[in-house]
């Protein structure tokens, strides 16, 4: 190695773990030892079955390791970033330990894109071998990837179904994305970009400046806001650009960006890395992998207006089923569906002042139950209520409110056995008299009220106005300030339904006459009310369960690692309590224990252990 490049790679690796604290010209000496390597976007630097002769460093770029799957497909197991190592699994050989079947194959490692290595030979490692830092990073790093490779193992064993009849959910972004970048400049003439896009035949073009992304501009983009408000197509592109657009890593799952899309109502992602652009994928890339079926269900929810407001439940159900024989997680399932029901919503509510005209103030629309927390996967009945500004005119939101209940009835949602909709008189009213309702159920903390109060509070702001909405919100949380020891009579409540634990073996419980559990009033609820008083206690809270979650953590009340389990624990519940769900055609909250296998009976048991910890965290906070 030239003197010169060998003191370039010195300066790269100086402050990493196996170099770190050696005297320069001790270090300089092992480097002399490294080979350098640089290996071109997609070229292979390690297969299979060859031998490995120590440790891969990378000093600049992204690799990939994966393995060929029994269909010839690859599966992607870890990603390897700047200043981490390829190549732990030689390791073995390197201690001692050799392979008992030589014709074992052994995973690959690819460039992402241009990558710059180092080899450090086991010579090198040797050297290095007795000093107990070295020793510490190794063994991090060793625990740190099989860690990951499990998880990615875990992911793609639970997931790995078809898209279409051959394709695997697994695909990655970078498997479906077009590497061609289509920019202009900030500057650039909308009429320039126009012209790009027709010359490359492309619906959308990148704005990029010294390679960093600014925005997006699309053809409906063009037609919206250019062509319908008379704007000048001399006019740069900065001034019509989506700025600051959703963009996904390219080494993000198909369902990912598929979700994005569907969540944030678009159909051009810019594919971003280390904030680098490297492709971009759209909508018609990612239903080239499903069927057709799914784009006309697309199609019919975007269309749906009154007379075809019946079918938008069919068309949503029709890409539950899809996402749930495609195996997508039960958060990310419910991320989508909750977005495509939350626009049927919106789309109720807009119908229902077209009919009733302009309303005389301002007002704001909340979902309550399982639609206020984002896991209503399929229509059951009604749950929501109106707030507006004070005035005389209580007759035109009585209609508005009975106005969008026959509109979601027609829908296909069911109308609240409990009468808990906008309809009705008690869930409908100023914000004046929001303040005295809520104020009553505080005050006089009847079992009734309670349970009329625990349904209000896991409300989710849903259409009109923003403004009315923090104001109300505002309100609600003044009240609280001054009702603490409403909250204790909520958890006073809670006591009488804590989660089970299972930490017996099943066949014990068998014994017992345990063989099933209700996972809607034994788990769901509890979990639900739980989460709900602590957000209640720590500042007003209203969204999803993760939303919550999220702000929880940031507040400081959940650690790292609490949060993580808890939403695996809510996820693993999810899952089976969906599947049950869809399966007995909404009828099913009882789950029998004979119908699992046995690794699912020991997550459900790691889960509501997670989640009796959150009960219990709520029942010694709130301790008298």
């Amino acid at each position: 190695m030239e003197q010169k490049l060998y003191r370039e790679i010195w300066k790269a690796v100086q402050f990493h773990p196996l170099f770190q604290g050696l005297e320069e010209r001790t270090a300089l000496s092992l480097v002399e030892e490294c080979e350098a390597y640089t290996y071109g976007k997609r070229e292979m630097m390690l297969k299979a079955d060859t031998p490995r002769q120590g440790l891969l460093l990378i000093l600049q770029g992204i690799a990939e390791v994966f393995v060929e799957n029994a269909a010839g497909q690859e599966e992607v197991l870890e990603v390897i970033h700047k200043g981490e190592i390829v190549g732990f699994s030689s390791l073995a050989e390197f201690l001692g330990f050799s392979m008992t079947d030589k014709s074992q194959s052994t995973v690959e490692v690819r460039a992402v894109d241009e990558v710059r290595a180092l080899l450090v030979p086991f010579s090198v490692l040797a050297k290095r071998w007795d000093d107990q830092d070295v020793h510490d990073y190794l063994l991090t790093q060793v625990s740190i990837r099989l860690k990951d490779v499990y998880g990615s193992l875990a992911e793609q064993v639970k997931m790995a179904k078809g898209i279409g009849e051959e394709e695997t959910i697994l695909a990655r972004v970078q498997d479906i994305m077009s590497e061609e970048i289509i920019s202009v400049a900030p500057g650039t003439s909308i009429k320039d970009a126009a012209r790009s896009m027709s010359e490359h035949k492309t619906s959308s073009v990148l704005v990029l400046e010294q390679k960093e992304l600014k925005g997006i501009i699309t053809e409906r983009d063009i037609v919206g806001r250019v062509v319908a408000d008379g704007l000048s197509f001399d006019e740069p592109t900065s001034h019509v650009m989506t700025k600051d657009p959703v963009t996904i890593s390219r080494f993000a799952y198909y369902y990912d960006a598929f979700s994005e899309m569907l969540l944030n109502g678009i159909k051009h992602l810019p594919v971003v890395d280390h904030g680098q652009v490297s492709g971009i994928v759209t909508l018609t890339d990612l239903l080239r992998k499903k069927n057709d079926s799914v784009m006309r269900t697309i199609k019919k929810i975007e269309g749906a207006n009154e007379a075809s407001l019946p079918d938008v439940k069919t068309a949503i159900y029709e890409i539950t089923d899809t996402l749930l024989r495609d195996h997508i997680p039960s958060l990310a399932l419910l991320d989508i569906v909750t977005k495509l029901y939350d626009r049927l919503i919106a789309r109720t509510v807009e119908l229902s002042v077209e009919t009733l005209g302009e309303p005389p103030v301002p007002f704001a629309f909340y979902l309550m139950g399982s639609a206020g927390r984002g896991e209503q996967f399929m229509l059951t009945d009604q749950d929501h209520f109106l707030v507006y500004k004070e005035t005389e005119e209580h007759d035109y939101f009585e209609k508005l409110g009975a106005e969008i209940t026959a509109k979601l009835e027609a829908a296909g949602y069911a109308r609240c056995k409990g009468l808990m909709m906008s309809s009705e008189e008690q869930w409908r009213g100023t914000l004046l008299q929001w303040q005295g309702r809520v104020r009553k159920w505080m005050l006089q903390s009847t079992n009734e009220n309670i349970l009329l109060a625990q349904n209000f509070f896991s409300f989710r702001f849903a259409a009109g106005s923003e403004q009315l909405n923090q104001e109300f919100e505002m309100k609600i949380e003044e009240l609280l300030d001054r009702s603490k020891i409403f909250l204790y009579r909520m958890v006073q409540a809670e006591k009488e339904q804590e989660i089970p634990t299972l930490d017996e073996p099943i066949r014990a419980l068998f014994r017992l006459g345990r063989k099933s559990i209700d996972m809607k009033k034994e788990v769901l609820f509890p979990f639900h009310h739980s989460l709900q008083i602590l957000s209640l206690y720590y500042g007003l809270i209203p969204g999803t369960p993760l939303e919550k979650i999220a702000v929880l953590e940031e507040k400081g009340i959940f650690t790292d690692g609490f949060t993580q389990d808890l939403k695996d624990a809510i996820s693993h519940v999810l899952d089976l309590y969906i599947r049950q769900r869809w399966a007995y055609k909404g009828c099913g909250t009882i789950l029998s224990f004979t119908t699992m296998s046995t690794r699912q009976k020991d997550e459900l048991i790691l889960s509501l252990r997670t989640l009796r910890e959150l009960q219990g965290m709520v029942f010694a906070r709130f301790s008298l």
